[in-house]
């Protein structure tokens, strides 16, 4: 919500993405557009799922560039849905000190576009990812060929 609020500052309306997951555990983040490209900004755990530079010329291949960082035991994304918080209408998302439910139900709203993979490409992601946590249990992965797109 953070990021919302300062791009909302600068001029960028507040914006999002919501990843949708096939294990339910879906991943949100906050999009803008520089020169007609889309970029986001995001935080996780692993650290291909944080942001990326605003190289992108739709939200569909902004979606894709999370694909692959998206595999990994459970995780596969199956499809994405923009939203806006102005959506919400009078709803303090800016500085509420409640819980957010009315973000979650808004997210599980949105209409999502289906993000089609081939069952090939995510077995063998997959399996990559299985070799790569029984070889370095306590690492998170970073092998992927599109870091040069990762905000840092």
């Amino acid at each position: 919500m953070a990021a919302a609020v300062i791009l909302e500052q600068h001029g960028f309306p507040p914006l999002l993405l919501d990843l949708e997951s096939k294990d339910l555990l879906d991943h949100v983040v906050f999009i803008f557009q520089k020169d007609g490209r889309w970029g986001s900004i995001g935080r996780s755990r692993d650290p291909g799922l944080h942001g990326r530079r605003p190289l992108f010329r739709s939200l569909r291949d902004l979606a894709w560039s999370y694909f692959d960082t998206y595999v990994d035991f459970s995780g596969r994304i199956i499809g994405y849905g923009p939203g806006n918080l102005y959506d919400l209408g009078n709803y303090d998302w800016r500085f509420s000190a409640r819980n957010m439910h009315k973000i979650e139900d808004y997210l599980r709203g949105l209409p999502h576009k289906r993000l089609r993979s081939s069952d090939e490409r995510y077995e063998a992601l997959l399996e990559r990812y299985k070799r790569y946590k029984k070889r370095y249990p306590d690492n998170r992965p970073v092998y992927y060929d599109n870091r040069w797109q990762w905000m840092r």
